[in-house]
């Protein structure tokens, strides 16, 4: 069965949420790692324009370039609040418009940079890169892994050839579910090039991002189901291969770049060196340290009957994502590409989901849902279990 990181994105993974551990000395309105943290300042300040800036990765952008001096505007539709440093954005110019048919607001302005995060077509990019390429020097585009799609070896790297249209022979439904995403992102990369310059142009490509703020839900299943400890569906082969980056390092890798003038095109990928499920599952568990059975499903087919393609950073590794998990990180570490430590991660995005920052509605209603992973699990080890 044949699974596209874009239908992941759009749909959620249908992974679950088992309650916390009560009064876990976790629990925090925002982590103490975070709340101490002392960064540099950067020699050259700079304006920064961020298009989007508000749901995930914008956040941790704009508390790591301010802190390092840098100033930075924002532009969008005024509708996403921030779940996470919510005070910077008092300091923040918040410019309103849309990029569909409102750029008013950016007009006869000038920055030293614009970082593209919210590219959702190549009409957007283009729009953007046109208006913006007389008075912004630099334009760094958020893209994908995405764009790697399908995901048929290991090793993906920069310079690999990109699909850029709808293959011959799929649907309309099989192009908008598996192909539209990577195929979008390629030609937005490529018409931001063309417009704004080869020499101007910087691309970021992170792969599943996780971390404090993640409004998709993919990682959550394990932030609540392994501090409950007991028996633990783990999916998967031993030798399953993992990656996924703490939106945090993408954040610092891009500000990094933009102050070095990196040129260039850099996959965000993590781990900074390979692990399989099972070493995910251990070092991400040690945060918590609950009395765990970890029961590891190993047959794809039982797997798919039971409805789990993926258990995010797991994707089951066949067909089109044979190698999703086996993208080359080799040129981003390079270029500074640095790693937060898993357990920070885990614990930070827990602190974070338990705070007053996430909306308790929107908490009740993921771990009541019936679908996700973790209030499906009993009836799936039972069903292992019996098949002997």
């Amino acid at each position: 069965m044949k699974q596209s990181r874009r239908k992941f994105i759009e749909t959620g993974l249908k992974i679950g949420a088992m309650l916390p551990l009560v009064g876990s000395t976790l629990l925090s309105c925002e982590t103490q790692s975070e709340a101490s943290e002392t960064i540099p300042e950067a020699v050259k300040p700079l304006k920064i324009l961020i298009l989007g800036g508000t749901s995930f990765l914008g956040p941790h952008q704009i508390a790591y370039a301010m802190g390092r001096g840098h100033t930075i505007s924002t532009f969008t539709r005024g509708k996403t609040k921030p779940t996470i440093h919510q005070d910077l954005f008092k300091k923040v110019e918040q410019l309103i418009g849309d990029r569909e048919n409102d750029l008013e607001a950016l007009k006869n302005r000038k920055w030293d940079v614009v970082i593209d995060n919210s590219c959702h077509n190549v009409e957007w990019a283009e729009k953007t890169a046109t208006l913006l390429r007389g008075n912004v020097g630099l334009y760094l585009f958020t893209s994908s892994t995405g764009v790697y799609y399908p995901y048929f070896k290991e090793g993906m790297n920069e310079n690999m050839k990109l699909v850029m249209e709808k293959p011959e022979g799929i649907t309309d439904e099989e192009m908008k579910v598996e192909y539209w995403y990577g195929v979008m992102k390629t030609n937005s990369e490529i018409r931001t090039k063309q417009i704004f310059g080869e020499g101007r142009t910087i691309v970021v490509r992170p792969t599943y991002m996780v971390g404090p703020a993640d409004k998709s839900d993919r990682f959550i299943h394990w932030i609540h189901r392994l501090p409950k400890g007991g028996d633990i569906l783990v999916p998967g082969k031993s030798e399953d291969r993992v990656q996924f980056i703490d939106v945090r390092d993408v954040a610092k890798f891009m500000i990094h770049l933009i102050e070095n003038k990196t040129i260039g095109t850099f996959n965000a990928v993590g781990p900074k060196a390979p692990m399989t499920m099972p070493e995910f599952i251990k070092k991400a568990h040690a945060v918590f340290g609950s009395e765990a059975n970890f029961i590891l499903i190993n047959d794809y087919d039982f797997l798919m009957k039971h409805n789990i393609p993926h258990a995010v950073p797991w994707i089951i590794p066949t067909d089109n994502n044979y190698g999703s998990a086996l993208i080359s990180n080799k040129l981003g570490i390079e270029k500074g590409l640095t790693y937060t430590p898993l357990s920070k991660t885990v614990q930070d995005t827990y602190n974070w989901w338990y705070s007053d920052n996430k909306a308790a509605k929107e908490r009740e209603e993921y771990e009541n849902n019936p679908e996700i992973l973790s209030n499906r699990e009993a009836d799936i080890l039972k069903a292992w279990a019996e098949r002997g």
